[in-house]
Parts: C-alpha cells; structure tokens; sequence
C-alpha cells in the first residue's frame, strides 16, 4: 500500500475511533444530565437499524464481488467496521424528535446506511459515497414525515446551570477543532462555512430587513457547533485540497441563505445535502467524461491482433 494512502487510512481510523467515544459520552450525558427529551430507547433502537442495515449491506456486497467481508476478523475488526454506523446512529437519535414513535428514528438510521450503497460515484480504488450519511438519513425523514422536527436547541444545556451553558458549547469548540486540525484537516472548510453563514446574515438583514439577531442567533446553539464541527466536515464526503474545502462551505452557507429567503425550515441539513448532491453529481460527470485507462495486456494484444 502506498505509505500515504496506509497514513491516511490510519489517521481516519484514529478519527473515527475518537468521534465515537465523543458522541457517545455526549448521548449519556445528554439523557442524564443535559436534558435530552428523547426518550432512553431512540438511541438503542438507531443503534439497532444502523448496525444491522451495516451488517446487511456489507454481507451482500462481498457476496456480489466475491471476497471476504470488511467485518470478517476479531472483535476489534467487527468495531472498527461499525464505529461508522455508530455515529450514524447517534446522530440521528439525538438531533431527530419524533415524540414517542421509534419506527421515525429507525428509518433515518437505515437511510444513513444505507445512502453509502446507494449513491457512490466512481473513485481511483473503485467507488466512493457523497453524501454525509447522518445528514441525508435526517434530510429524507424530514422531507417524508413533515411532521417530524428536529430536536431543540435549548435541551442540550437544559438541566446545566450558566456555567454549564458556556463550559459545554466551548469543550465542543475545544475538541472538534483540535479533532479537525489533527485527523480531518477541514479548518479551512469551517472557516468558510462560518464566514459564508455570518455573511449571508449581514446580507439579509441589510437588503431585506430580517432581524439581525435572529439571523445570528443559531451559532449559539450547541447543535449549530455539533454540525460545524462533526457533520458538515465529514472528510470522507467533503473535499481534500483546501481551495475546494472553502468552495465547498462557503456553498453550504450561501444555500442556507437562499432556504432562509424562500423562508424554508431545517436550512442547515437541506442545504448540506443539496451542495453535497451538486457535488456528487459534477464528480461523477467528469468521471464519465473521463479517458478510460486500458491496461498495458490489452494494449500488447490489440497491437498484436492488428486493432
């Protein structure tokens, strides 16, 4: 294996491995201390649908190209392959509210699954999935059941006192930031979603009106950091180089202003799945349009036979 690519595997790895113990101690603590509203079986019921959607998927794809499943190994093997559908799960039970119904939160686990299979694009070592799963699980249980919301903002640092409210907000800015310095290299990627998101706040209070407060008021939140940080800089589905990184958050804060404008709600996961969908789909176009590479033998035979 190249020794960047073997570098990089480990780095995500080492990433992977530390998000999923950071969202886990955040869903304890949240049903525990911080006021979570969900109820105790969300969390346990998309744990549920992630793992065995995960389990599933990966069962029928190395049957379909014949070699032995990623989960195949020890215990640490079949972790390591979950720590994926983990997050996944946790997510979307802690930022979905569906009141008392658990079948909402179990198909938003399995859409997040399940988008990885479904919507890939070409790659060098194969194919690659676009989409931020979590993202796309909440946006499509939105968009099907209108009257699903999203958690809110407050029960994060409900049952926390007012040194509670900030000691939260800024471990998460602490963490994520060092977590995206050091594993998934996406500051410049914040730095401009943050920038675009402030930007197109200014710019609607000053041509149309909208109350400038209001229009800041969501990076306040604690769920507002948890997707800056965690969600919109998923380095498996945002790019690499850091000029497309800007490209890329700037777009997820202009699309947030234009749903604002067409005064359309949950504008933070719509917006990052309409750029991650745009994206995905100039990818695999200029895939497409790509030179096919013949390898070396069939260039020798065509030769050889005269093509």
């Amino acid at each position: 294996m190249n020794p960047n690519t073997f570098w990089q595997a480990s780095n995500r790895l080492a990433g992977l491995r530390r998000f999923a113990v950071a969202i886990t101690v955040l869903n304890i603590l949240g049903h525990t201390l911080f006021g979570f509203e969900q109820s105790y079986a969300q969390p346990f019921v998309a744990l549920a649908a992630a793992y065995s959607t995960e389990f599933l998927l990966e069962w029928i794809g190395s049957l379909a190209e014949r070699r032995r499943p990623a989960y195949s190994g020890g215990w640490l093997t079949k972790v390591d392959f979950l720590l994926s559908a983990h997050i996944s799960g946790l997510a979307v039970a802690m930022l979905l509210y569906s009141n008392e119904r658990l079948w909402p939160t179990a198909f938003a686990a399995t859409a997040a699954i399940g988008s990885k299979a479904m919507f890939r694009i070409p790659a060098s070592m194969g194919s690659r999935h676009f989409f931020n799963p979590s993202n796309f699980g909440i946006t499509l249980t939105l968009l099907c059941f209108p009257w699903i919301g999203i958690a809110q903002p407050y029960m994060f640092t409900e049952n926390l006192d007012r040194v509670g409210d900030w000691a939260l907000p800024v471990a998460i800015v602490c963490t994520g930031t060092l977590m995206n310095f050091r594993f998934t290299h996406r500051l410049p990627l914040i730095g401009a979603w943050l920038s675009a998101f402030t930007l197109q706040a200014l710019l609607r209070h000053a041509l149309l009106g909208a109350a400038l407060q209001p229009a800041l008021g969501p990076m306040t939140g604690v769920a507002f950091i948890l997707y800056t940080f965690y969600m919109v800089t998923d380095p498996a589905t945002t790019p690499h180089g850091w000029r497309q990184q800007v490209i890329f958050g700037a777009c997820v804060g202009a699309t947030y202003g234009i749903l604002m404008i067409l005064h359309i709600v949950f504008g933070l996961f719509f917006a990052l799945s309409a750029v991650s969908a745009a994206r995905g789909i100039g990818m695999y176009t200029s895939a497409m349009r790509a030179p096919k590479c013949v390898p070396e033998r069939e260039l020798a035979m065509a030769a050889a036979q005269g093509d």
